[in-house]
């Protein structure tokens, strides 16, 4: 069975459709935390609390490496529906399944040595420590179903089904907030419930997401063995994947290069600009969802051929991102104090925030051009040129830390502005030349 192409054209409407959906599934994925974190407040013992708010920073970051499952699944669906192509179609998720299959299994198998070290890189107490390797000991079961959850993410959006996707994540992530719930107020199972909660929930999610597909694809997700472990497309895939892990690797390191220079500055200075990065992440979910548009749109248009739809995806999520970025940039500077009032109760964070709130409020405008190519460089495969450009933006980053340091915190904030703006600026000088060598002169 074939999943049909898109009609020629690029409308606002199929921008949108694709993009809000898309940023209402970014925006379910905090509530995770904030249930988990409330739930396991409700026992009143604070090392419970700070274990997992801690294990699940080590599980975002052990999983954030393994995004690539999901925006290389996005660009290679996208421009296999585009070409028509069925089997590839097919062959695209029955792929991306195994490799997430065999990643998953192998994390299981070295969880002991993956605990150990991120317990030691953490630095936290005897009690938070214990509750950070329950939490852990359960959860870790749950990592070849969420690489899996990841590919089937990525397989629905890159074929233009993103109202699907909307609807299992945000099935999933309501099945994990309730059961979660339960099994630590409800059965008293503590910080292990938790865990037991996501889980769940994970699986649940991995299996619906699989017969959701088969259900798309008649029934079955066969694929010819030849086809299925083709040379060429296996390292395509192994190639695409291991660019975009490069990448996100170069983005984790500058995210927690920030958080560092920033801890140094002192806990006032640290807890403020880490209310003002929750402002900025709230912008950025919905920079995602324009991504996520340029990602399946670029794609389709690539494997079908049409420069001019290519093109136009290319401008409406940049003009959808700047509108959305314009707005967040206004509401932070007129309701940011209100912001960080709620978000902090104590006075000196709170007056060293306001100190720095212009930067919260650039950064997404910055970042514009970063986020929107990026989702044109995944859909159209780009993913080599999108790794030396990101790895020259961080070059550019360091740099310019370097020489802002005698400013202090503002330089950290000046630094991280010229990251974006470099990002953006380096796609966008690069972008002619590869639309060129992708559809011709």
């Amino acid at each position: 069975m074939t999943l049909a192409a898109p009609p020629p054209g690029v409308t606002h409407r199929r921008v949108l459709a694709i993009a809000l959906p898309m940023t209402l599934a970014h925006l379910t994925t905090p509530l995770l935390g904030i249930v988990d974190a409330a739930v396991v407040g409700r026992l009143g013992d604070a090392a419970l609390l700070g274990g997992v708010a801690l294990a699940a920073v080590i599980f975002d970051m052990l999983f954030w490496m393994f995004g690539f499952l999901r925006m290389g699944t996005v660009g290679l669906a996208a421009q296999a529906l585009g070409r028509r192509d069925g089997m590839e179609q097919r062959a695209v998720l029955a792929r991306a399944l195994l490799v997430a299959g065999v990643l998953g299994l192998a994390l299981v198998a070295l969880q002991e040595p993956i605990a150990r070290l991120a317990l030691a890189l953490a630095g936290a107490s005897a009690e938070v420590s214990r509750a950070v390797a329950d939490y852990y000991a359960v959860r870790i079961f749950a990592a070849p179903f969420t690489l899996a959850n990841y590919v089937v993410l990525g397989w629905l959006v890159g074929l233009g089904r993103t109202g699907r996707a909307l609807a299992l994540q945000v099935g999933m992530n309501l099945l994990n907030m309730a059961l979660s719930a339960l099994f630590v107020l409800g059965a008293g199972w503590g910080v292990a419930g938790a865990a037991a909660g996501t889980l769940i929930a994970e699986i649940a999610g991995a299996g619906t997401g699989l017969l959701l597909c088969l259900r798309m694809l008649g029934g079955t997700v066969s694929v010819p063995r030849a086809v299925l472990l083709d040379r060429g497309r296996l390292a395509e895939t192994f190639l695409l994947n291991r660019d975009i892990m490069i990448r996100t690797a170069a983005l984790m390191f500058a995210f927690s290069f920030f958080a560092a220079q920033g801890a140094r500055a002192g806990d006032v200075t640290l807890a403020a600009n880490a209310v003002l990065q929750n402002m900025v992440m709230v912008a950025a979910y919905f920079l995602d969802g324009f991504a996520t548009a340029a990602e399946q749109i670029c794609g389709a248009a690539v494997g079908a051929r049409r420069r001019a739809d290519f093109s136009a995806g290319v401008r409406l999520a940049l003009a959808w991102g700047f509108a959305f970025a314009l707005g967040a940039c206004v509401i932070y500077l007129a309701a940011g104090p209100v912001l960080v009032d709620a978000m902090t109760t104590s006075p000196e964070v709170r007056a060293q925030a306001r100190i720095f709130l212009l930067y919260a409020a650039l950064l997404p405008v910055a970042g514009v051009s970063a986020y929107a190519f990026d989702g044109v460089y995944i859909g159209a495969l780009w993913s080599r040129d999108m790794r030396n450009l990101m790895l020259a933006a961080l070059g550019v980053y360091l740099l310019a830390w370097w020489g802002l340091r005698p400013l202090g915190n503002h330089g950290l904030w000046l630094a991280f502005l010229a990251f974006l703006l470099a990002r953006g600026l380096f796609q966008a000088l690069r972008l002619p030349a590869l639309t060129r060598r992708t559809f011709g002169a």
